[in-house]
């Protein structure tokens, strides 16, 4: 049974979401780069609201101006203003602990959202994390400016300056953007990485999360359909033994 739960409300910004399933709480942080809303699961190797909804209570989110969600956008923007809108739902949900699943930026949120409260997350699976491989900026650039252009399509309160800002805060940075070497090597939380293998998701990037962070596993192939299989029944055996 879905339960189409109400919007959060947090001053201007407005978080669509959605609960379905019963159990220890999942907060999925979805792929789609600027765009990461829930939509994006339907089209991820495996849709894990489908896979883990009838042994968790799994928590979908379209992140803030992406999807159905929306928030001002003001220079001081960053990562932060994810994980406060995360840490929010989190609270209005009355969740104390969860796992988390994130899946390309997801990934980077939950590493975020990791270094911030780590007393509330159990376990966190991370799905083809994105990060800087050292040639790739300009592409994450892209990726945000194509998002600020369709936002400014349809909004007028938006400042060029304030795009400009938000978008070093973002994606100016090193390593996974949203968390340092140093926090990751400092994470408490256990992690499984699902190694990514492209420009977006580079493979040394997945690999060194996995040799920093002290409690960290690597699931090296898994897209395929002769890898899904065995590598979502290690995810399902990791979640379940992190689970309370």
């Amino acid at each position: 049974m879905v339960t189409r739960m109400p919007t959060l409300r947090r001053g201007e910004t407005t978080i669509e979401y959605e609960v379905q399933g019963t159990g220890h709480p999942l907060l999925l942080l979805a792929p789609g780069g600027m765009r990461s809303s829930m939509s994006f699961w339907s089209r991820a190797p495996f849709n894990p609201i489908t896979e883990f909804s009838g042994q968790y209570r799994v928590i979908a989110m379209d992140q803030r101006n992406a999807g159905a969600s929306r928030a001002p956008i003001t220079a001081s923007d960053g990562w932060h203003s994810y994980a406060d809108d995360q840490l929010a739902l989190l609270d209005e949900l009355r969740v104390e602990r969860c796992h988390l699943l994130g899946m390309c930026i997801g990934g980077a949120f939950a590493l975020s959202l990791s270094a911030r409260a780590p007393e509330r997350i159990s376990a966190a699976v991370l799905e083809q994390p994105i990060g800087h491989s050292g040639t790739n900026r300009e592409t994450f650039y892209d990726l945000f400016d194509g998002w600020a252009a369709e936002q400014k399509q349809t909004r007028s309160d938006i400042l060029d300056e304030a795009l400009s800002s938000f978008r070093t805060r973002m994606f100016g940075g090193d390593f996974v953007f949203a968390a340092s070497r140093q926090s990751v090597a400092a994470c408490t939380v256990p992690l499984l990485v699902l190694r990514g293998n492209d420009v977006y998701h580079p493979a040394p990037i997945s690999e060194e999360i996995v040799r920093l962070a002290p409690h960290a596993e690597l699931v090296h192939d898994w897209k395929t359909a002769d890898d899904l299989p065995l590598a979502l029944a290690r995810v399902r055996r990791f979640l379940s033994e992190h689970s309370t």
